[in-house]
């Protein structure tokens, strides 16, 4: 990747922040790559195929070697696949124009971080003009790696049964030593899927109750606050759906 240099980075790591920017809930890591685009066009040797890997395009893997400064800065996450950004990456995106400055910022807090995470370690000196092939390739084997086992859990749960899926989560809580004391049969449920306690008669505070979305789309605020409205002062709420929360909603349970 001798054709990158630290400018070259420290302009898709912009090009990156300023996607997640526009994506507040999230937006899957696959799509990164067409939504910089437009901001920040390719050149040839981005857009090249790699001969051992003639369907991966060269770009896919820089933008993956990109992200490592600005996650361990703070600056963005990556959970199952969703990559999101974070109030600090909003601050230093605002702040930080100049595209060296910006990855030299986040060279500086990568290099922190592995200081107090891996004393032992050899450096990774992401201030060199050539990025590390190797280390690209094993950033993107590993987070390919991971989307795809996510993919097929999702992909599983958009098929199974409503109830099944109920019953798997109730299944869930009980691996976790809790005592399930009603699942709620098919029909309407009043809001509430599952109950469970901590001991088999129910005596000890809380009450758990749970309410189970297999869904798409992520639960809105309104829906969130109507399950809220149902716990009482010893009740300990759990909402799971299979689509997520949007950002509304996990603020309002952040606040409660």
């Amino acid at each position: 990747m001798a054709d990158l240099n630290k400018k070259r980075i420290g302009e898709l790591q912009q090009a990156i922040l300023r996607v997640l920017k526009e994506e507040p809930d999230g937006i899957a890591a696959k799509q990164i790559p067409s939504k910089i685009e437009p901001i920040l066009p390719f050149t040839d040797f981005e857009k090249s195929f790699y001969e051992s890997a003639p369907n991966v395009r060269r770009i896919d893997k820089i933008v993956r070697f990109s992200t490592i400064g600005p996650v361990k800065a703070g600056w963005m996450t990556k959970e199952k696949g969703i990559w999101r950004i974070t109030d600090e990456g909003l601050e230093v995106l605002s702040k930080i124009k100049d595209p060296e400055k910006l990855v030299n910022e986040s060279n500086r807090l990568y290099k922190e971080w592995r200081t107090i995470n891996k004393p032992n370690a050899k450096d990774l000196d992401t201030n060199s003009v050539i990025v590390e092939e190797e280390v690209a390739e094993k950033v993107f084997e590993f987070e390919e790696s991971e989307e795809a086992a996510w993919a097929q859990i999702n992909d599983y749960l958009k098929k199974i049964n409503p109830y099944d899926f109920q019953f798997l989560v109730a299944g869930l809580f009980k691996s976790m030593g809790y005592h399930i004391n009603w699942i709620s049969p098919p029909g309407k449920d009043g809001g509430l899927d599952i109950i469970a306690y901590n001991d088999p008669i129910g005596v000890t505070n809380p009450r758990i109750k749970i309410q189970v979305k297999r869904r798409a789309d992520k639960i809105q605020v309104d829906e969130l606050r109507s399950f809220m409205a149902l716990l009482g002062d010893h009740d300990v709420g759990i909402f799971v759906n299979t689509g997520g929360f949007s950002s509304g909603a996990e603020s309002e349970a952040r606040a409660s």
